[in-house]
């Protein structure tokens, strides 16, 4: 497994012709006060899949605070299929919105991947409290 790619957005839509519309990166989020809580963002995500990694694949993506403690976790699955084998390594393409998530203190915080004892730094995200954000 190796991660090609992941991001934070305000929204991804994936295309039939395997490309990905991705609109609104940011790295970081201004708050008044905290806990502070995100309307929505999306975790977008490209992982590449090694030859022995067929079939369906449980993963975890979690949601790490300043002190490596989760204060999200999703747990997923994905089937991953020799369709492009000849071509290129099996991909999984993922688009995850996140609704109404809550940021207990300012800080660095940091999306992981988690398949089997694999564990996979994915996008960070800084939280900055700010008296004058809106």
């Amino acid at each position: 497994m190796k991660v090609l790619y992941s991001v934070i957005a305000e929204d991804a839509q994936l295309r039939n012709d395997g490309r990905m519309d991705v609109h609104g990166v940011f790295h970081e989020l201004y708050a008044r006060g905290f806990p502070a809580q995100q309307e929505r963002l999306t975790l977008v995500t490209t992982i590449e899949w090694d030859a022995s990694e067929r079939g369906a694949i449980d993963f975890a993506v979690n949601l790490l605070d300043p002190d490596r403690g989760p204060v999200l976790t999703i747990n997923a699955q994905t089937q991953v299929e020799d369709q492009y084998a000849v071509h290129r390594p099996a991909r999984t393409q993922m688009a995850i919105p996140i609704d109404q998530l809550i940021f207990p203190r300012a800080g660095e915080y940091e999306f992981e991947l988690t398949v089997g004892d694999t564990r996979q730094a994915l996008a960070p995200i800084y939280l900055i409290e700010d008296p004058d954000a809106h």
